[in-house]
């Protein structure tokens, strides 16, 4: 079905937001003379509505490694861990800190984040802000598709105003972007249904 079609995707597209994170976490894992680095940095995210996610990474660091640290953790901070655990096992797995996500697979991502920052979740709120700010930076059509953000999460769904101004490429991504939100919307009128 569709949302497990989606699921991996979301999930690297998770695990590739938060690559930096994951690899410094490894690397002071792998070397505890770079702990006074990771501290302020996991300070940051508890501050920022993170807490749960930095209290299990705080474990792992400290030595839990097993699989119950991910027990009280939601799908998006388990995958964070996860990718943690599993650079610690093998460092192969880890993600390119440098590496920039891929349009394609973005779309199902980014519409996740939208609809979880519009129902009101506040770390969903804060990872597209960062997010939006990334894409202003990076300029052209990603700038504007950073721009929009908020109006996306506020609702807007009027792909003629939102791409106004886009390249074709642009364009597309917005069109995929509404096209998954349109899927999510339908997927929760059908778990109402039932």
């Amino acid at each position: 079905d569709t949302v497990s079609r989606l699921l991996p995707t979301q999930k690297q597209q998770i695990v590739q937001f938060h690559a930096p994170l994951i690899c410094n976490v490894v690397m002071a894992c792998n070397n505890r003379a770079l702990l006074p680095e990771l501290d302020p940095i996991l300070d940051s995210y508890a501050k920022n509505g993170w807490a749960t996610l930095a209290a299990a990474i705080r474990q792992v660091v400290n030595g839990k490694r097993d699989i119950s640290v991910l027990a009280s953790l939601d799908g998006e901070d388990g995958a964070i861990v996860e990718a943690i655990l599993s650079g610690l096992q093998d460092a192969s797995t880890l993600p390119d800190p440098d590496a920039k996500p891929d349009a394609a697979l973005a779309a199902p991502g980014l519409a996740a984040m939208i609809a979880a920052a519009g129902s009101g979740r506040p770390e969903a709120l804060h990872m597209l802000a960062s997010m939006a700010e990334q894409m202003v930076r990076a300029g052209g059509d990603m700038a504007k598709l950073g721009g929009m953000m908020r109006q996306l999460v506020n609702g807007e769904r009027d792909a003629d105003r939102l791409t106004k101004g886009m390249s074709v490429q642009g364009q597309e991504l917005v069109y995929s972007i509404l096209t998954e939100l349109g899927k999510l919307v339908q997927q929760a009128v059908q778990v109402r249904e039932q």
